[in-house]
């Protein structure tokens, strides 16, 4: 027993050290009035709640991220499905493809999606030669939908790998018995498949909303004014008002919700289960 604890006690320091105490410090300045020599104050959460822009602000960065989450499933199900069902050789060289862009910084992706999106960029240019839009310019950039874009493009290959691993665990003699009983692919898809990839479903919806609940470079770089969120809002306050107080409020506020939809999600699986 002793042992197992002096092989534990690196990983709990390295926990105390980097997660457990700044947590407490933004705790403790969240509670600080602003000012030299601030005092004890809940001011900073009543601000919060009292000014409706934050609260809209809150909503929208919520809504958006459902967005995502819901474009990135779409996407990755069938992808991942795919890949285990149908493709016999490559895989390797497909997941290699979809993991490469994680090696890309966030920074750069933003500002590729922008020359991608922005008025006389690529993604124009190729829709007028296909005469899918007129002759107006495409009017994406800068708004909330370019942000969505180019977070899906970020945030779905976390989605595609868990929804893969999930895929590769199901028993392929369930489906052949499946098929065996006159079940169709679809019956057999609906009662079989989708039941034991559900775990993988949820694990990539909480690597997915849970992130994005976050994000402030892609809607600073894409969004303008329109992409403001609450990410941004938190990055306003520590970089460019120097309002670390009410930061660290809305950022423990950012951290409530991230867990209350860590909790939502998780007990969503456990019923499913």
């Amino acid at each position: 027993m002793d042992r197992k604890i002096w092989l534990m006690s690196p990983a709990v320091f390295l926990l105390l050290i980097f997660c457990v105490v700044p947590l407490f410090i933004m705790v403790y300045y969240s509670f600080l009035s602003d000012g030299t020599g601030g005092h004890w104050t809940i001011q900073n959460y009543m601000d919060f709640f009292q000014k409706d822009i934050y609260l809209k602000l809150t909503w929208k960065t919520v809504k958006m991220s459902f967005y995502v989450t819901v474009i990135s499933l779409l996407i990755s199900y069938p992808m991942a499905y795919v890949m285990v069902s149908i493709i016999q050789g490559g895989k390797n060289i497909l997941l290699m493809a979809i993991i490469v862009p994680f090696w890309t910084s966030q920074l750069v992706r933003a500002y590729s999606w922008q020359n991608l999106l922005r008025d006389g960029g690529l993604l124009e240019i190729v829709l007028r030669k296909l005469h899918l839009i007129g002759s107006g310019p495409l009017g994406l950039m800068f708004t909330s939908t370019a942000v969505i874009i180019a977070m899906v493009h970020i945030f779905f290959p976390y989605m595609v790998i868990t929804i893969y691993m999930s895929l590769e665990k199901v028993d392929g003699a369930l489906v052949e018995a499946s098929k065996s009983l006159k079940a169709g692919p679809l019956t057999t898809f609906r009662r079989i498949v989708l039941p034991l990839s559900k775990p993988g479903i949820i694990s990539g919806c909480i690597l997915v909303f849970v992130p994005s609940l976050g994000v402030f470079v892609e809607p600073r770089v894409l969004g303008g004014t329109q992409g403001t969120v609450i990410g941004t809002v938190i990055e306003d306050q520590f970089f460019e008002i120097y309002g670390w107080n009410f930061g660290a409020a809305v950022s423990f506020i950012l951290l409530a919700i991230i867990l209350l939809s860590m909790a939502v999600l998780s007990r969503f699986a456990k019923e499913e289960a």
